[in-house]
């Protein structure tokens, strides 16, 4: 059933079918509610819905808002002509189609991009309009052989694509759609004159985006970049925290702390000044044994609310392979385990966010949690 249901969930009303009405009917909701920021803890569509369609696509992205996610999530990456654009990486080979494409055989390069060594096509040596010749494929084809029937369809979408389409999408399905975007590698565009920060604050004040009350969460996993997108724009933003290492940033200017140190009293102390929460991988949230079960929530979530900042977790996806081992169903690393369970864990410890691969999911996991 569950191999059948990824099947099911590439279109969208079959996606959609698996879910009860109330969950994708956001129109049925009253007027107070579709304007009014949610008060539940929110979903974001990780790339989109990037387990049922190529990620960063339009089509995942409306996919996501079909299957009732609160937020879409880009990652922001730039062009040659300075055009934000949004790919997991600058590197693009595992993300489109372009190692095919024999007009761009000889911008293949090898660079280094935050320390590491990177062969590949890179979006800085492209314009805007030559991505655009380009079509995505699926990041993970072994992982989500469905999502490569997708393959060669879909263009590169802008940001500025990204925030239209939330809004056609919102007012389609009558409530607000909030955009999540993310700065990629901002320190290494900044070093060769792209820096991230004015060409997204540029963008959002041209939507009017720029306010602490719109529907936007600005992400980084370097906290310089999100102070210096606070300094340009008054809007929501979260610093993202992973389990091991420091930010690229800290690394450059010799700041000694890590991710770790920043999700302490003391680090949450520092970020407070700066931004509205945290971005926490799930390890950070709650812990797992050396075997890989889940173990009780950390300190995390409270000492975060206890300074006002709300924490969002990343990344929930169905597969066995990303999930806790005492979650598994089976053997096969691709199958689906019990990811239900693990969302309801998290947002019963108190969680506000979840970022999902499977937004249609993550939206069922928050409904059964209010019973």
């Amino acid at each position: 059933m569950r191999r059948r249901a990824v099947i099911s969930g590439m279109g969208v009303a079959a996606g959609a079918a698996v879910l009860p009405a109330t969950l994708v009917s956001p129109a049925a909701a009253s007027v107070e509610d579709r304007r009014r920021p949610t008060t539940q803890p929110l979903v974001i569509g990780h790339r989109g819905a990037s387990g049922h369609r190529p990620e960063h696509t339009l089509a995942a992205y409306r996919l996501a808002i079909a299957m009732g996610a609160d937020y879409i999530e880009p990652d922001l990456v730039p062009t040659k002509d300075g055009q934000l654009v949004a790919r997991h990486e600058n590197e693009i080979s595992g993300t489109t189609d372009v190692s095919s494409r024999p007009q761009f055989a000889s911008r293949k390069t090898t660079k280094t991009v935050d320390g590491f060594t990177v062969t590949g096509w890179f979006t800085e040596d492209f314009t805007l309009a030559e991505l655009k010749t380009l079509r995505a494929v699926e990041r993970l084809p072994a992982v989500r052989a469905h999502n490569t029937i997708y393959n060669g369809l879909f263009q590169i979408p802008t940001l500025q694509e990204v925030i239209d389409l939330a809004r056609e999408e919102g007012k389609r399905v009558g409530r607000t759609i909030g955009v999540y975007p993310e700065t990629k590698h901002p320190t290494y565009f900044a070093s060769i004159g792209l820096a991230l920060e004015p060409l997204v604050a540029k963008v959002l004040k041209r939507n009017n985006l720029a306010g602490r009350n719109a529907p936007v969460f600005l992400q980084s996993f370097e906290p310089t970049s999100i102070k210096k997108l606070r300094g340009l724009v008054d809007t929501p933003s979260v610093v993202l925290l992973d389990a091991v290492g420091q930010p690229y940033d800290f690394k450059v200017s010799g700041d000694p702390r890590t991710w770790a140190d920043l999700a302490t009293p003391k680090g949450l102390d520092y970020l407070k000044s700066f931004t509205n929460g945290v971005g926490a991988t799930k390890n950070l949230v709650i812990a797992r044994d050396s075997a890989g079960n889940l173990l009780g929530p950390t300190p995390l979530i409270r000492d975060a609310h206890a300074r006002g900042l709300k924490v969002h977790s990343w990344t929930f996806r169905n597969e066995n392979q990303f999930l806790p081992l005492n979650l598994r169903t089976g053997t096969d690393p691709n199958a689906w385990g019990d990811v239900l369970t693990e969302i309801r864990t998290f947002l019963a410890a108190g969680l506000d966010g979840v970022f999902s691969d499977y937004p249609d999911t993550a939206v069922l996991a928050r409904e059964l949690s209010k019973s």
